[in-house]
């Protein structure tokens, strides 16, 4: 370097390039380099699939963000819904349950319900059902909050792989509860999310035990039953405590599909079910494997009877509900779940079935209603068929028409009897239901072939059903009460008569009703509606409207006595007389005794004398003695009301006579005597006649056993009172009888209001009924009361003034009298009659 040169030093490239010097060239510019970016060196380029996935996230994550809101806010707008059910009314569960029917002895006889449930509470519910249902249920029912999230996911998954289809359901024992009690049956969205809203709020309110005996109560089990104690019953024959954990395990499975599940219909589906929850018992832990394969392979057994057994007095279900309803309500009773203890008497109640069936068929043999009216000989029946012929009209018989037939042949291999109407030959099929009645058992049990009850030449009344499935119902009795089941009369009506071309029957056969009612306390003892007691039947006893006849004269004397007009010692003329164009007679003789006695009349049911004793009393004031006395039907205000035809059940009859032996206290009839072990108030009696006027009737109506009408009760050798009637044509048969004790009612009639026949009349059908009754019940020999204000009296039977020192034995008799009523002229003794003591009687003519 030369002398006095000085070198300078370059800080940067630049400055280390002379003047002159040229530039390097400029590298180029990268797409998408910034400005000054130039001399900086490249950024990597970005991989697209992570803009693509944090774009994803960022989208997934806003997407999740607006699905909880959105759930929350649809939550939050459903929970709010002031339509929303009130879940708090299941902590008052007061379900639909069945009250049980006792008698008097606590035995079943009925049941009543709109469901049949009987509720029972989580203690008496045994652990290894309530596991069973958790097993086959709802697993996590223990640990969930109401909803059981994963297992709704799980499900969901499960029905995708399913193709859509459900093939599983998430809906806890919780959900269950509320969809059962508080939702509707519909699947909506809205209906899902109430669901889960409210499964949600009830586990807070109420403990798993109590849902659990929500859950057990409640649910359906198949053939009508709801609720674990009617499953068990109805299944096993027994209560649910006593389940063992096959029966448990099958009973849980049920809920899933009743009708599809039951043993009784799909007995592989129902062992398969159970199968699976035995199964899920080992999975939850509640059971070993070991246990659970000794019910795997044990055979289900069910039973086929109902349990637990009722009795045989169904009519008396009816009758209590009708007095629950009265005293509580309608919706009380489908709620109750009680034991209602009825005033039933089974023995008793037996009693008066048997002795009326008796009398029944009493009837049926006198007036030849399933047995031969008479026999032709043989050189008789062509003249009679020819007879028989000219009656019959041109198409045959008409259906329901009563005719006489002659028996032509007799099979007894196929227990057919063939008749001829007069051309027109039919078929009795003996044997079959009703037939019993005409046909019962001997004291070995057998019962008589066609052949021993009917032969060739016989005369048989017979009736022509409407159709052939009619002929298998009312075969034997023509009663309908006493038809089989729709099934089994088509099935019947199929077996048709193999001799003849028509199957026939017998005509209808009487029916009757008996009413037993204790006194003090108008407790119905006993109640019969009909020959054969059957739930749901005509019950005659409460049902049938009849006329009393002669049993309604009590009344219309009593009501006269009352009036303080009459007494027993009365004369009142029994001769004709018209009363606004009805000229009345006496039944059967039609004779007139002249002026008698009013006991007298009573005693020997002179219509005449009712009529004059009515026509002075007025008939509607009689009338409306009868309803004070506790009848309760419309009665007409008509002179025809002192033979009794006003219509009235035999109850309310019975009941009304029994207030004359109450003393004049009238109650109405009781048939409850307590509810879960709790008595029922007693009736309220209400005392709607003096007791001296009701002693003196009741002593009036002594004469009707004694001497009277009804004189075949004075077998039983004990005080009776009573009143025999018969209605017009002999259509209502009536004897009416009491014991200080009891009162007894006794109805027979036909259900069509045809005559029972020639001769039968309260005295020789009713009675007879009563006697047997009375003997059964092993009555005592006790007298009837007296009340103070009653006077006794002998007085003369021909004049009713009082007897004469010295008269005659036999022309005097002791009388009662209401205080202040007896005679005081004293009559003549015989022969001694003068103008001066004769007395004239005021109701001659």
């Amino acid at each position: 370097m030369p002398p006095g040169q000085t070198i300078r030093m370059w800080n940067t490239p630049q400055e280390q390039r002379p003047a002159t010097a040229k530039p390097p060239p400029a590298k180029a510019k990268l797409k998408g380099q910034k400005k000054g970016d130039a001399g900086k060196p490249p950024k990597p380029p970005r991989k697209r699939w992570i803009t693509v996935v944090k774009w994803l996230a960022i989208v997934g994550f806003s997407g999740f963000l607006l699905l909880v809101a959105t759930v929350a806010f649809v939550f939050w707008m459903y929970g709010r819904d002031p339509k929303l059910p009130d879940y708090s009314k299941l902590g008052d569960y007061q379900p639909r349950q069945v009250t049980t029917i006792l008698d008097a002895n606590d035995d079943r006889i009925g049941e009543i319900y709109t469901e049949r449930r009987t509720y029972v509470p989580y203690e008496k519910v045994p652990k290894i059902l309530v596991d069973s249902f958790v097993a086959a249920e709802d697993a996590s029912f223990w640990t969930h909050s109401g909803v059981d999230y994963w297992g709704m996911f799980r499900a969901f998954l499960k029905n995708v792989r399913a193709g859509g289809r459900s093939k599983q359901g998430a809906s806890t024992i919780t959900q269950q509860v509320v969809k059962t009690f508080l939702l509707t049956p519909e699947k909506t969205f809205k209906r899902k999310i109430q669901e889960i809203i409210l499964a949600r709020r009830l586990e807070k309110a109420l403990t798993k035990e109590e849902i659990m005996t929500l859950y057990v109560n409640q649910i359906y089990f198949g053939h009508g039953r709801y609720g674990v104690q009617e499953a068990a019953r109805f299944y096993f024959g027994k209560n649910v405590e006593k389940l063992n954990a096959g029966e448990a395990a099958l009973i849980a499975g049920l809920p899933q599909s009743p009708n599809n599940i039951s043993p009784h219909v799909n007995p592989q589906r129902a062992k398969e079910r159970q199968t699976y929850v035995l199964n899920q018992l080992v999975t939850t832990g509640a059971m070993t494997m070991a246990d659970a394969q000794k019910w795997i392979d044990a055979p289900i057994q069910v039973v086929s009877k109902p349990f637990p057994k009722l009795g045989t007095a169904p009519e008396w279900v009816e009758l209590a509900k009708q007095e629950i309803i009265a005293e509580k309500g309608e919706a009380a009773l489908d709620t109750m779940g009680a034991k209602i203890r009825t005033t039933l008497d089974p023995s008793l109640q037996a009693s008066a079935l048997k002795a009326l069936q008796h009398g029944l068929r009493g009837v049926d043999k006198r007036q030849g209603i399933g047995h031969p009216v008479r026999t032709l000989k043989a050189d008789k029946i062509e003249s009679t068929l020819r007879s028989l012929r000219a009656r019959l009209p041109g198409s045959g018989p008409k259906a329901k028409e009563i005719y006489e037939s002659v028996v032509i042949e007799v099979f007894d291999d196929d227990n057919e009897v063939v008749v001829d109407l007069g051309g027109w030959k039919g078929s009795l099929l003996l044997g079959r239901p009703g037939d019993e009645r005409f046909n019962p058992p001997d004291a070995d049990g057998k019962k008589k072939k066609p052949s021993e009850r009917f032969k060739p030449g016989d005369v048989v009344l017979v009736a022509v059903p409407q159709s052939e499935v009619a002929a298998a119902i009312v075969e034997g009795t023509g009663d309908e009460d006493d038809a089989p089941a729709p099934k089994q009369a088509k099935a019947l009506a199929a077996a048709g008569p193999k001799h003849s071309k028509h199957q026939i029957g017998f005509p209808p056969a009487p029916q009757g009703a008996v009413v037993i009612i204790d006194l003090k306390t108008r407790k119905v003892r006993a109640l019969v509606g009909g020959y054969q007691s059957k739930a749901g039947g005509f019950n005659r006893a409460t049902m049938a409207k009849r006329q009393p006849g002669s049993s309604f004269k009590p009344f219309v004397y009593a009501a006269a006595i009352d009036s303080g007009r009459y007494t027993p010692a009365s004369k009142v003329n029994d001769a004709p007389e018209v009363f606004d164009l009805w000229k009345p007679k006496n039944y059967e003789t039609g004779k007139f005794e002249g002026p008698v006695l009013l006991r007298h009349a009573l005693a020997k049911s002179i219509n005449t004398v009712a009529i004059r004793v009515t026509y002075d009393m007025k008939p509607e004031n009689i009338a409306a003695f009868a309803n004070k006395m506790g009848i309760k039907s419309k009665l007409p205000n008509e002179m025809s009301l002192a033979l009794g035809s006003g219509e009235v059940t035999p109850l309310e009859m019975t009941n009304a006579v029994a207030t004359l032996a109450a003393g004049g206290v009238s109650a109405p009839p009781k048939f409850v005597e307590a509810i879960d072990g709790v008595p029922t108030p007693p009736s309220k009696g209400e005392q709607v006649l003096r007791p001296e006027v009701a002693y003196v009737v009741v002593d009036m109506m002594r004469s009707v056993v004694t001497e009277g009408t009804g004189n075949r009760a004075a077998a039983l050798k004990i005080p009776i009172a009573g009143k025999t009637g018969t209605s017009n044509d002999g259509r209502d048969t009536w004897f009416i009888g009491m014991t200080p004790d009891y009162a007894i009612g006794v109805w027979l009639g036909n259900d069509d209001n045809r005559s029972l026949g020639r001769g039968e009349t309260g005295g020789t059908s009713a009675v007879p009924v009563f006697v047997e009754i009375a003997k059964s019940m092993s009555l005592p020999a006790k007298s009837f009361s007296k009340p103070a204000r009653v006077t006794e009296a002998t007085i003369d039977r021909a004049t009713g003034l009082l007897a004469p020192e010295g008269a005659p034995k036999g022309t005097s008799r002791t009388e009662v009298f209401v205080e202040g009523s007896a005679p005081t002229e004293i009559a003549a003794l015989p022969g001694d009659v003068t103008e001066d003591n004769v007395v004239t009687d005021e109701y001659t003519d």
